[in-house]
């Protein structure tokens, strides 16, 4: 990484004096949170929980910033704004204070400036890049760009800017006051992937490309000559003279998911060289070596696998050459690659059976070296002048700031401690248990907080979604808030999850609703048979994927005494088409006209849902394009035909992730109020409103 100039200037007075009196303050309140005796987690409790991303070490390495979202109740929408924590943790202030809050910070390498994107009211509206001079003094609008602009980076000598922009869509004109609304334009689909969740349909002109933009004239000009291809995760040159990116340019490339790695001088308007010829994906995020010699990127797996991709750190000469894959011998999924300041390594995260942490590959014969130890979850890192800033979470703490010095983490900013001093937490330990088939399976428990030993509760099998993902030793909403309601918790990472190797997560190719059934039993059985959980009173659920698991896992076996299917589908074949995962779909399963009896085979839930006694709830977003709502509308119908308890949650306006803050919380009360009554067998006394629903009746529809 370039290091920090000599050139930064310290905070203003003002703002010193500021900074202390917030450290005095937040040490004030520290005292008094210890004083009242720690309660149980409650619903209310969403609303205070504070999200904390993109930590960025200033050059000088003095600093760091971070966004720290939280829940505006008035306009129903979380809110994310800039705050600042010296290296040493000592002062904290808060930067940045418009409605419309702020993302993406950015130093200058000089140091004088921070960058931000906003959509604040200025003379352009949209998101645009926002300039805050560390000397003091209001934010500018530094940027005013018809396109939409979803990200940038700054150029090594502070006076260039890359933007990443797409064209927006074409809208309808405007309508003059007193006249009739014009109706809609009709959508016009020419592309094979043509849909997208958030972005909606997709057209065949809606490029993200690179632009660059100089701060003296204000001036933004495409940084390559082509037109037909997406360009992502721009990197510049330490010397400044290139600019590194991931496109896929296949000839046929909306079938395909073949990104390569690029490099084009950075002067507007150029040809760029392709550096990486995989036939899978070659992606960012990128990394140049401190001499401008090298790119540090990540490799994926084989094409047909990119569903279940275990990415390796790989290396390639930017003058091209041949690619060099450091972890070809790891087996565990690595991201976020960064050159260490001296270009004799580079620093990864590492995806390893539970849990998440840096680690240091070497140019010279790849050897690997774990940074930290314990049970941790490491989403983010960032360096500047020898100093490493992560964003960390551990099973007791939500998303943090913390310095890594050492071999250890040393906490730096936790917009959340003194709310967690307040609430009695359970524990969450490691499990690990045997499939019929014999395969070790892994998981995580967590218990009631007071928990004690011998204790039969009732037990919730909560399923993370993917599949190729992983439940990990971090800070998780919903293990914290059924524990607190008395549930035992547990999230088995079946096969097809991440973190335990190629062989493991390519497992379930083709054969979906197979193993991941017998593990998830499995782990149930381990958890009756340990005398943790009840067997009469186990409830399962999850989202995504996890919802899908859910309709297969009711539909194989008939002890749960409640389900939760959230964004799920059972009917496979339905989905051709209708969600976004045709070209998985051509690869892994084969077209419904070339291979009937597969997609029947993996439909199993739908074709047989007289198997199901399960009372079932299902929800969704209504503009949901990742796994759409037809999926558990056409498994509500089925179990109301059958006389099976079920209602249907629709969230209006919602895509595949629900994140109007009071959505997220309705649907909390009705996960605890669907337990509660078919696990427990407690009276409904829950406050959600029915609108909402689709049962008991369709008076709503």
């Amino acid at each position: 990484m370039r290091k920090a100039s000599n050139t930064v200037r310290e905070p203003s007075s003002a703002i010193l004096r500021l900074m202390r009196a917030t450290s005095l303050m937040a040490i004030l309140a520290a005292m008094a949170g210890t004083q009242a005796a720690p309660r149980v987690l409650n619903l209310d409790d969403l609303a205070r929980m504070s999200v904390v991303s993109d930590p960025r070490v200033s050059p000088d390495g003095k600093w760091v910033v971070y966004a720290v979202s939280t829940v505006d109740g008035k306009d129903d929408k979380r809110v994310s704004h800039l705050w600042m924590t010296s290296w040493d943790g000592t002062e904290t202030l808060q930067l940045t204070f418009d409605a419309e809050g702020e993302s993406a910070p950015r130093w200058s390498p000089d140091g004088r400036y921070l960058a931000f994107l906003s959509s604040r009211t200025g003379p352009a509206k949209g998101s645009q890049v926002w300039l805050m001079d560390r000397r003091g003094g209001e934010a500018r609008q530094l940027t005013a760009v018809k396109e939409k602009l979803s990200g940038f980076e700054w150029s090594p000598d502070s006076k260039r800017l890359a933007l990443l922009m797409t064209p927006k869509k074409d809208k309808d004109e405007e309508t003059k006051p007193g006249a009739q609304p014009k109706p809609p334009k009709p959508i016009i689909v020419d592309r094979y992937h043509f849909k997208e969740d958030r972005e909606g349909y997709l057209s065949g002109t809606e490029r993200t490309k690179i632009y660059l933009y100089d701060i003296a004239t204000q001036k933004a000009e495409p940084l390559t000559s082509q037109t037909s291809f997406d360009e992502q995760s721009p990197a510049w040159s330490p010397d400044g003279t290139k600019i590194a990116f991931a496109s896929n340019q296949d000839k046929d490339w909306d079938r395909t998911e073949n990104t390569d790695i690029f490099v084009a001088d950075s002067k507007p308007g150029g040809v760029a060289r392709k550096l990486t010829h995989f036939p899978g994906p070659d992606t960012g995020g990128l990394s140049w070596s401190p001499d401008s010699t090298r790119i540090a990127y990540l490799q994926g797996s084989a094409p047909e696998l990119t569903a279940y991709n275990q990415f390796k750190l790989a290396v390639v000469p930017a003058d091209g050459g041949e690619p060099q894959v450091l972890t070809a011998s790891l087996d565990r999924a690595v991201r976020a690659p960064l050159f260490s300041p001296d270009g004799r390594s580079i620093l990864c995260i590492e995806t390893n059976d539970r849990r998440e942490y840096p680690i240091r590959v070497s140019l010279s014969g790849g050897g690997v070296a774990r940074m930290i130890d314990g049970d941790v979850t490491v989403l983010a890192q960032n360096e500047a002048a020898g100093h490493y800033a992560v964003l960390a979470t551990r099973d007791d703490t939500p998303p943090a700031v913390f310095a890594l010095e050492n071999g250890a983490l040393r906490k730096l900013a936790d917009p959340n401690a003194l709310w967690l001093r307040e609430v009695s937490l359970g524990r969450t330990r490691d499990v690990s248990f045997h499939a019929k088939d014999g395969t070790e399976v892994h998981g995580l428990l967590t218990l009631p907080p007071g928990y004690r030993d011998g204790e039969k509760v009732p037990l919730l099998l909560r399923i993370h979604g993917g599949p190729d993902g992983e439940d990990s030793h971090a800070f998780q909403f919903e293990r914290q808030l059924f524990a607190a309601n008395g549930y035992a918790v547990l999230n088995v990472n079946y096969r097809g999850s991440s973190g335990r190797g190629a062989a493991y997560q390519e497992a379930i190719f083709a054969d979906w609703g197979h193993l991941e059934v017998e593990d998830l039993l499995a782990g149930v059985d381990a958890m009756v048979a340990e005398g943790v959980a009840d067997p009469a009173r186990l409830g399962i659920g999850g989202w995504s994927y996890g919802g899908i698991l859910t309709d297969y896992t009711i539909a194989s076996d008939g002890r749960f005494r409640a389900a939760i299917s959230g964004a799920g589908s059972a009917n496979q074949i339905s989905m051709y088409g209708l969600d976004e995962y045709v070209i998985q779909y051509d690869r892994e399963l084969g077209p419904p006209w070339r291979s009937q009896d597969l997609w029947v085979k993996i439909s199993y839930p739908f074709f047989h849902a007289d198997r199901i006694h399960t009372p079932t709830l299902f929800l969704g977003g209504d503009k949901d394009m990742n796994v759409p709502l037809a999926g558990g509308e056409q498994m509500y119908e089925a179990l109301r035909s059958l006389g099976v308890p079920t209602e249907l949650i629709i969230y209006p306006g919602a895509f595949h992730g629900i994140t109007r803050p009071s959505y997220v919380k309705d649907r909390f009360e009705r996960y605890l109020a669907w337990y509660g009554k078919y696990v427990k067998g407690e009276a409904a006394t829950s406050s959600v409103q029915p609108a909402l629903s689709s049962a008991p009746n369709r008076s709503s529809r």
